[in-house]
C-alpha cells in the first residue's frame, strides 16, 4: 500500500474584489474557513478576528448562505500607524446549500473571532408511532 504526502500551503488574507460597487467604503476580505463533515452535519469555522458577536450578520435566501462581519476599531480617527502588521477590513463570503441542509435548524456561534455555523443535514424520516387523540 503506498501513501501519498501533499504539503499544505499557508495562504495569506485574500482581499475581495467585485464587480459591484460598495455602500460602505473600505477593503472586504473573505474569511479563511474549514469545513467538516459528518453523518448529521456540515460544520463551517470561520476566522474572523475583532468581530464582535453584534457584528456579525448570517443572511439565507434562495440556497445562498452569506457570512459578513465588521471587526471593532480600537484606533481613533485621529491617530495614525506608524506600523501596521496585517491589513484589516470587513469579512464577506458565500456558500451556495444544497437540498441536504435543514436551513430551519441551521445553528451559529462565535468564540474569540471563531465563527462557527452548524448546517444540519435533513434525515431519513425516523420510525415513530403516532398518538390518536379524540375529538
Amino acid at each position: 500500500m503506498t501513501t501519498q504526502t501533499q504539503d499544505i500551503q499557508v495562504r495569506d488574507k485574500r482581499e475581495v474584489t467585485s464587480d459591484a460597487e460598495q455602500t460602505i467604503p473600505g477593503r472586504v476580505f473573505s474569511p479563511n474557513v474549514d469545513i467538516f463533515e459528518d453523518d448529521q452535519a456540515l460544520t463551517i469555522v470561520a476566522d474572523m478576528p475583532g468581530v464582535p458577536s453584534e457584528n456579525v450578520t448570517i443572511d439565507l435566501r434562495n440556497d445562498v448562505l452569506s457570512l459578513s462581519g465588521v471587526p471593532s476599531t480600537s484606533v481613533s480617527e485621529k491617530e495614525e500607524y506608524v506600523l501596521q502588521e496585517y491589513a484589516t477590513g470587513k469579512y464577506f463570503r458565500q456558500f451556495t446549500l444544497s437540498e441536504v441542509i435543514d436551513q430551519e435548524h441551521i445553528d451559529a456561534k462565535l468564540n474569540n473571532g471563531v465563527l462557527r455555523v452548524t448546517l444540519p443535514k435533513v434525515g431519513p424520516a425516523k420510525p415513530r408511532k403516532i398518538e390518536i387523540t379524540e375529538g
